[in-house]
């Protein structure tokens, strides 16, 4: 299931949103990952889930390494619930990229006890680096954090469509 971002479409994600009961209440806090090839951005939230905040860039080493990182941090961190980016096409449909993540959410899913869901992530890496290149921040130091920004962009965007969705 994809959540959308932004405050567009809030009355159809109502329909989408996890459903009241589920782990996924309404504290604790959520861990974001941004998924890369070389690299894992993770964000996480207060425990009121207010604001997102970066936490680190993760490199890739093996499928079973990656979980058990991605695990020591949920353990660390008192996670609730995890969102992951996805990584859709301009026009919705899933691609080979989203298809990867899709797989690596499946294995999220199987692998830890806690609610785990996909959200739209299109143009939050650019997002990221304009927030970067505005804040003036070097082209090699970018690089190491472009991966968490876009996951703070992430965690955001779902905390906000959250919390417009219990007032609303």
């Amino acid at each position: 299931m994809i959540y959308p971002r932004g405050p567009y479409n809030l009355h159809a994600m109502k329909e989408k949103m996890p459903p009241e009961g589920v782990k996924d209440g309404q504290t604790g806090r959520v861990l974001a990952l941004d998924l890369g090839d070389r690299r894992i951005g993770l964000a996480i939230s207060d425990p009121l889930r207010h604001t997102a905040r970066p936490l680190m860039t993760l490199g890739r080493v093996s499928r079973g390494r990656d979980m058990e990182r991605i695990r020591e941090v949920i353990t660390e961190q008192e996670v609730a619930t995890i969102v992951v980016g996805m990584p859709l096409n301009m026009d919705g449909s899933r691609g080979p990229r989203a298809r990867l993540t899709k797989t690596f959410i499946d294995r999220v899913r199987g692998a830890m006890r806690i609610p785990v869901y996909e959200w739209d992530e299109r143009l939050t890496t650019v997002q990221a680096e304009r927030v970067l290149i505005e804040g003036k921040m070097r082209r090699e130091r970018r690089r190491e954090v472009i991966d968490q920004v876009a996951a703070v962009i992430i965690l955001q965007s779902y905390l906000d469509a959250k919390r417009c969705d219990s007032t609303g």
